[in-house]
């Protein structure tokens, strides 16, 4: 990032000198990168930038909402979904079920399908909950919106880099995502993938370096999500960070991180006074793993193994407040969220199990 900012620290697309056209291949090189990540279709001007996954799932939300319009989601969603919609609900355009997930933390399609109404207009679920790490069924979701003729808009947060994502097969129409987790981007860069035949409505309009005599922004993609001034440092440092993870394979990046969280999981679900959430199999989940302590709270618990251990964890709600209602941490101030990333050692993840079984022993 530093390196391309100094020799290409223009706006792409503006004009025709040489550091303008490096920064702008460097742009669509990152676009094509992507839509072959996703698999998203042949065209990787439908992919467009913002500055998160918040930021896309609003553009994406307020994009395709319409008045009197039922929206389907569920009790898994990160607030970047939930807040959109409980504002749309307010404002009395839409009308909004959430559909719950099971004692196993996964959203059954059969529920999904039952919940559709006449006015149903798309669905928005989270490919894999941040709070317990669950990878819910894409596919299965898909291909009933496809049979009711629903958008299907999926939060790629968790996913996008960790999971194997297949818009084409998988019957996904905008899939939303973030650089900074796990395609190891920067923060502040983000984005998302609209397949052909779905259209977004205008909700944010300026410059764009096109056609700038005409009054309205532009209807074709990319410019229709973006205006103004693209993040071209975050876009540097995000085709940094795709470049690595393909050269890695999602794939494996999965298995060691999956491998290592079993080694977690198998090293704390029997420490007395230690409740996981969730944290059944490696199956269908990625490395994610909520937990309380008995006789403390989730926070203290934080600062303990921050001071104390030099570990690093999220600790309360999370932005997900109604995954705690399902699991029953909601009035108990959420939980303690370990993430494991592709840099933890085996020797973290030993020190995370001895400090868990140092801290329960304290109370239990």
């Amino acid at each position: 990032m530093n390196s391309f900012y100094r020799d290409h620290g223009v706006s792409p697309g503006r004009s025709g000198f040489d550091a303008a056209i490096e920064t702008g291949e460097m742009v669509e090189e990152t676009r094509k990168m992507l839509t072959k990540l996703f698999n998203g279709g042949d065209d990787p001007n439908r992919l467009t930038f913002s500055y998160n996954a918040t930021d896309s799932l609003n553009i994406l939300i307020q994009g395709l909402v319409e008045k009197g319009a039922h929206v389907i989601t569920t009790m898994l969603e990160h607030n970047s979904v939930l807040r959109p919609l409980y504002v749309m609900q307010e404002r009395g355009i839409i009308e909004v079920t959430y559909v719950p997930f099971d004692k196993h933390g996964y959203v059954d399609p059969d529920d999904i399908e039952k919940a559709i109404k006449p006015n149903t207009k798309f669905v928005v679920c989270t490919q894999c909950s941040n709070v317990i790490g669950t990878v819910q069924p894409i596919a299965e979701i898909g291909k009933i919106c496809k049979k009711h003729g629903l958008i299907f808009v999926v939060d790629g947060s968790q996913g996008a880099g960790a999971n194997t994502m297949d818009m084409i097969n998988y019957g996904v129409d905008c899939y939303a995502f973030t650089g900074h987790k796990c395609l190891m981007g920067p923060t502040g860069i983000g984005g998302s993938y609209v397949r052909e035949g779905i259209e977004i409505k205008h909700t944010r309009f300026g410059g764009t370096g096109v056609r700038s005599a005409y009054p309205g922004h532009l209807d074709e993609y990319p410019y229709r999500l973006e205006a103004g001034t693209l993040n071209v440092l975050g876009v540097a440092g995000l085709h940094a960070g795709v470049k690595w993870v393909m050269e890695k394979g999602v794939e494996n990046i999965h298995a060691q991180e999956m491998r290592l969280w079993e080694k977690l999981r198998l090293g704390i679900k029997d420490v007395p006074g230690v409740t996981l959430y969730c944290a059944e199999s490696v199956e269908n989940h990625n490395p994610v793993m909520s937990i309380n302590i008995n006789g403390f709270e989730a926070g203290d618990v934080g600062t303990m193994l921050d001071v104390d251990h030099d570990i690093a964890c999220r600790t309360g709600l999370q932005c997900a407040p109604k995954v705690h209602v399902g699991i029953g941490t909601i009035d108990i101030h959420g939980t303690v969220r370990l993430s494991i990333g592709a840099f933890n050692t085996e020797a973290d993840i030993d020190a995370a199990i001895t400090a868990v079984k140092e801290i329960a022993a304290l109370k239990n």
